[in-house]
């Protein structure tokens, strides 16, 4: 028979029991990771990689990023409130490699470790950033691009910003190869789409009229370079040489129907991957390496199909 004791102790005892269960719930670390965006299949294939990580280290992760790669303000709010429900670490991928700096010295300050990827910030607050060796990968799309117009001529940029440290790394890497290593091409203009696709179509569009006698167009990510292939598709121009970075299915479409020569791809799924892998070390005080490498790759018609090609493409 139940005292009135007994039924509180009972009480008491499922109290605790539920208290406990809350308490080994909340006991799993939680990694936010706030991105770029979404607008493009790179951020998907970068997610995949996240995910993949957070189920094999058994941790919950989270990935967000504004609906495009110009809305700063909107991913600075996203950062702000990842940061006050005080995970366990964060991944941030900058679209503005400034403007985020007073948030990321709150993390610090809050004793979070930050792990940058894809696009690092002008500071030394990430830990590591997991990211392509975007000068070097947008120099080999340099030696790419002298090579297929014979090493002279004229060449553009479409780029997809001028504040994110992706933008300024793959405009500087490929413009300053072109000036140290091809003499005889030069580059007439570098300009800013913000990665959307539609208005790099009307750049590439006022290119072509204000140059008509350029030889080739460099587009800096997967916005940029598709931008790049339905301007010159929409003006009808023959004979322009096109670079792209990234892989998404567009542009892999664009090279296999060779109206794109060839692109970089990077390795999105390895970069979302060592991010998550990177903010566990840290949040349990493991050293983790201050630059990881995730790599990249050329492909063109000739090699799209090649297994360790296949493997990095996210189209």
């Amino acid at each position: 028979m139940f005292t009135r004791r007994t039924l509180m102790g009972a009480v008491a005892a499922l109290s605790l029991a539920s208290m406990a269960g809350g308490a080994f719930a909340q006991d799993k670390m939680y990694i936010p990771l706030i991105s770029k965006g979404f607008q493009h299949q790179f951020w998907q294939a970068v997610k995949a990689g996240a995910d993949k990580a957070g189920q094999e280290l058994d941790v919950n992760v989270s990935f967000e990023g504004p609906d495009n790669e110009t809305q700063v303000d909107k991913q600075l709010d996203m950062l702000s409130a990842a940061l006050a429900n005080k995970p366990a670490a964060i991944g941030f991928a900058a679209l503005d490699s400034q403007a985020a700096i007073p948030l990321l010295k709150q993390a610090q300050e809050a004793n979070i470790p930050v792990i940058a990827f894809d696009s690092g910030v002008d500071s030394d607050i990430p830990l590591a950033t997991a990211a392509t060796d975007n000068v070097a990968a947008a120099a080999l799309a340099a030696d790419k691009m002298a090579e297929l117009i014979g090493g002279k001529g004229k060449v553009a940029v479409v780029a997809h910003d001028q504040t994110s440290r992706t933008g300024v790394d793959r405009r500087d890497g490929f413009v300053n190869r072109i000036k140290e290593a091809y003499p005889d091409i030069e580059v007439v203009a570098v300009e800013y789409g913000g990665g959307d696709h539609l208005k790099s179509t009307e750049i590439t569009k006022a290119l072509l009229t204000a140059h008509p006698d350029l030889n080739g167009i460099f587009g800096t990510n997967e916005g940029s370079a598709i931008g790049v292939v339905n301007g010159v598709r929409e003006a009808g121009t023959q004979g322009i040489t096109i670079v792209g970075y990234d892989s998404g299915k567009a542009q892999t479409d664009a090279i296999r129907d060779g109206l794109m020569a060839g692109a970089i791809t990077q390795n999105p799924v390895g970069i979302g991957y060592e991010t998550v892998k990177a903010a566990v070390a840290a949040a349990k005080g493991e050293p983790v390496e201050k630059t990881i490498d995730t790599g990249f790759y050329w492909y063109d018609k000739t090699n799209i199909d090649n297994p360790e090609i296949a493997a990095v493409l996210y189209d």
